[in-house]
């Protein structure tokens, strides 16, 4: 019996982001240089695939440092950390890898100069996100204040008589942000900003390959975690931008076949912890089904490499 014809397109870039790909290396040096088990704190990125490989090498994934036995190493994850974090490690003279995206790095070095400046500051983002909790623990909690909605923008009441600034979460839809942050400038005309855009070159770039092919397809497969913000915001950014319908999917096992059975044209993309393994599986699982006609769509390339932290490299 013929396969049933269908056209699929590529998201180009996709997947591992520089971020994601050096916290999952300093991981895997760190078993090297120190042995298993090299300890965790979190998920080291929101992907289980990922997770499961490292504890498959000895790593071991915990919530909190007092999990961690004495003299034994532990990574932060790439999502960052609050000071009291680090402050603990440092109180127990632990081993401690600071996997922190360098880009979260740099919002956090915001955050506690405009608190050092007595600003208080407005943090763009999603309540309960590592990376969120990380930033907002960069200072006191009566610096900082969540803003999740415009509506937040619209009706937030900051503290009388002090300067404000805004800093925002590394992996949120630059369309929304941008909207929030307007009101922002609305309502408050002196507000300080970054000096350059916090939302990571990544997950703009991610974003923009996204909607450069969503209004052409009738179904857009976004691979990624439901716990990944990159991912959830590619999904939104499609249907957005014009997708019949935009799923997001762990893995292959999770394909909706009466889905895609009715879809001629499918997208194909995967959020910034996704490894390219992933987005292989899935085609391959398309192309067990169907006649595909396979293409890739994007003129971005990135060439963005971070160091290693001087712990595992001295």
């Amino acid at each position: 019996m013929a396969k049933k014809p269908k056209k699929l397109t590529i998201a180009a870039p996709r997947g591992f982001c520089a971020g994601v790909d050096r916290a999952v290396r300093i991981v895997e040096v760190a078993l090297e240089k120190y042995g298993a088990p090299v300890f965790v704190r979190h998920e080291i990125v929101h992907n289980k695939t990922v997770v499961e490989g490292l504890a498959a090498k000895g790593a071991i994934f915990v919530d909190e440092l007092n999990e961690v036995p004495k003299n034994a190493p532990v990574v932060f994850s790439a999502h960052g950390v609050s000071r009291a974090v680090v402050d603990e490690a440092e109180r127990r003279n632990m081993i401690a890898v600071d996997a922190t995206c360098p880009l979260v790095t740099k919002v956090h070095i915001e955050t506690r100069r405009h608190a050092e400046k007595k600003r208080h500051i407005l943090l763009i983002g999603h309540a309960g996100h590592p990376e969120v909790e990380g930033t907002m623990g960069q200072v006191s909690a009566d610096e900082v204040t969540l803003i999740e909605t415009v509506e937040d923008a619209r009706t937030v009441s900051p503290p009388d008589g002090v300067a404000l600034a805004f800093a925002t979460q590394t992996t949120l839809s630059i369309d929304d942000t941008s909207e929030i942050i307007s009101v922002l400038q609305f309502r408050f005309p002196e507000i300080s900003g970054p000096r350059g855009e916090d939302i990571c070159y990544a997950t703009t770039n991610r974003q923009k390959a996204v909607k450069d092919i969503a209004a052409s397809v009738d179904l857009m497969l976004i691979i990624g975690a439901e716990n990944s913000s990159n991912s959830q915001r590619l999904v939104e950014v499609a249907q957005v931008a014009g997708a019949g319908k935009s799923l997001l999917i762990p893995n292959k096992d999770a394909i909706d076949w009466e889905v895609v059975n009715d879809a001629k044209h499918i997208g194909l993309s995967a959020g910034a912890s996704a490894p390219e393994s992933l987005v292989k599986d899935v085609v391959a699982a398309l192309c067990e089904r169907y006649q595909i006609d396979v293409s890739e769509k994007g003129e971005i390339r990135e060439t963005v490499n971070f160091k290693l932290p001087a712990i595992l490299t001295n």
